[in-house]
């Protein structure tokens, strides 16, 4: 059997099952945007570290995607002998396998040693990267490398990038060593089971549960999922699960449907779906959702953000990982009942707040009400730019305060059971707008779609990329379609159709 690789063996302690599948069905494995999106960040990060650690650039930098495992292996030993940075170098031992990311050569009592950096794109320290760490030192202490110290360097996020190419400050270092060399019994006991997992003719009878979300989303999900005989109204279903009763139910293994769960667990709104659903009758509760539209009159505004979150940041005052948008869609509401659209969309690679702020600020008026859907995203963007632009403050937070939220209105008064739970935008237009759809926009069709694509159209030599002025096509559809579908749902919850 080959050796099992460090992100094998943090497969199978997040499930045996997923590492069996990672191993001999890795065709079955469907990653999320969210996920691909993390890889990326992974990379970037990784560059930026490369540059921290080795200013001079007199580091050797190993590919374990393009070079054989046999050379980088014999080749990091050889480089021990050495005196500079080591990235990506290879160590083997006991069965496992493993690529540290940064190797710097340190000297304790008189003797060279070598101190490990694992490099990660989070913004703390989680119980998975100790796992990590662990797995690493073990492995190359195993494999004769005579390893002082580990650390785990993660992004700080209240770091603000001065410009200039100056990521001084980005990485937090924290020390892992005592920790990780004191697990060298649990980390061999893992090889072991790992292996034994690896080498059965079947997977695992493991059940899809929370193992399949943390502590990090598993790719074999929708597979598993298909194998198991599926409820006709998951108890998944039920939002806003808080209550001790009703967790400590639901966790029971023969819970699945929700006619196994009484209604005396459930709060009103979580009955609500359960009804609901059971019936496959929507409720509407017409009245009361049109008083709590009254008050808003008109012209009425309609506004959806697209943005960009990057681990590293390439413009000047801003943060890791904070949202910049790029892109908004207006859709303008008269009193005769005309609608209009607007929209921005800067695709150049330059910062495009500013002139978004300028361009929303010239398109939102002066007066009538906002509509967003789930507002704190666009409140907490809007307040972002006013900070940033004091010249534009006053007008910014004038259209803040004008926001009007229309998901807790429809939450409130409206549920169709084909919305599964679920008041996502996504999910409630098709019960409400036959005739708008997101599956049938050609390409983008969510916001981890929409960041992607901005990411092609900006940085075309990283990604595989489409045709510039067809992701600008692309991106103004989707986002339109979103600012569209909240005018269908604001004429529904006040009764204008």
């Amino acid at each position: 059997m080959k050796n099992l690789s460090k992100s094998k063996l943090l497969a199978f302690r997040q499930c045996p099952r997923r590492l069996w599948l990672e191993i001999h069905r890795p065709d079955l494995r469907e990653d999320s945007p969210a996920t691909l999106a993390s890889f990326g960040a992974g990379h970037a990060v990784g560059e930026v570290a490369r540059r921290l650690y080795d200013p001079k650039g007199k580091g050797v930098v190993f590919d374990p995607g393009t070079q054989r495992h046999a050379d980088v292996l014999a080749q990091s030993m050889t480089l021990l002998a050495g005196r500079n940075p080591i990235f990506e170098a290879g160590f083997s031992a006991k069965g496992a396998l493993a690529y540290a990311d940064v190797m710097l050569p340190i000297k304790r009592g008189g003797r060279r040693m070598w101190r490990m950096v694992e490099v990660k794109s989070s913004t703390s320290v989680h119980d998975y990267h100790r796992d990590d760490a662990a797995i690493q030192s073990f492995i190359a202490r195993r494999a004769g490398v005579p390893l002082a110290a580990i650390a785990l360097a993660h992004i700080d996020s209240q770091w603000t990038y001065a410009g200039d190419g100056d990521y001084n400050g980005l990485l937090v270092e924290n020390d892992l060593t005592d920790e990780a060399f004191d697990r060298e019994c649990e980390v061999e006991q893992w090889i072991a089971d790992a292996r034994k997992i690896a080498g059965r003719r079947k997977a695992s009878d493991i059940c899809t549960g929370e193992q399949c979300r943390k502590p990090y989303a598993c790719g074999f999900v929708d597979y598993c999922a298909s194998t198991e005989t599926q409820a006709d109204h998951p108890v998944a279903w039920l939002p806003d699960v808080r209550r001790k009763q009703l967790k400590e139910h639901l966790a029971r293994p023969e819970i699945a449907d929700l006619r196994q769960v009484p209604d005396t667990l459930l709060n009103a709104l979580q009955l609500r779906v359960k009804t609901q659903s059971l019936s496959g009758k929507p409720w509407f509760d017409r009245k009361g959702a049109a008083k709590t539209l009254a008050p808003h009159g008109s012209p009425a505004w309609f506004l959806d953000f697209e943005s960009i979150s990057l681990p590293v940041p390439i413009w000047a005052g801003t943060r890791p990982y904070q949202n910049i948008c790029f892109q908004f869609s207006l859709h303008r509401l008269s009193r005769t009942g005309k609608l209009e659209h607007e929209a921005f969309l800067d695709l150049s690679g330059n910062d495009p707040s500013k002139p978004l702020a300028v361009a929303l600020i010239g398109a939102c008026g002066k007066r009538g009400p906002v509509f967003v859907y789930s507002a704190s995203f666009e409140k907490a963007r809007i307040r972002e730019l006013a900070e940033r632009f004091p010249r534009m403050r006053r007008d910014l937070l004038a259209i803040d305060d004008r926001i009007v939220d229309l998901h807790p209105i429809a939450r409130e008064h409206y549920y169709h059971p084909d919305q599964e739970g679920s008041w996502s935008l996504k999910r409630v237009l098709p019960t409400i707008a036959a005739d708008l759809g997101y599956e049938t926009l050609d390409g983008i069709q969510d916001g981890g779609m929409a960041m992607t694509a901005w990411m092609e159209a900006v940085f075309p030599g990283e990604l595989p990329s489409r045709d510039k002025a067809e992701i600008d096509r692309q991106l103004r559809e989707y986002c339109k379609l979103d600012t569209l579908a909240m005018v269908r749902l604001w004429r529904m919850l006040s009764g204008k159709l």
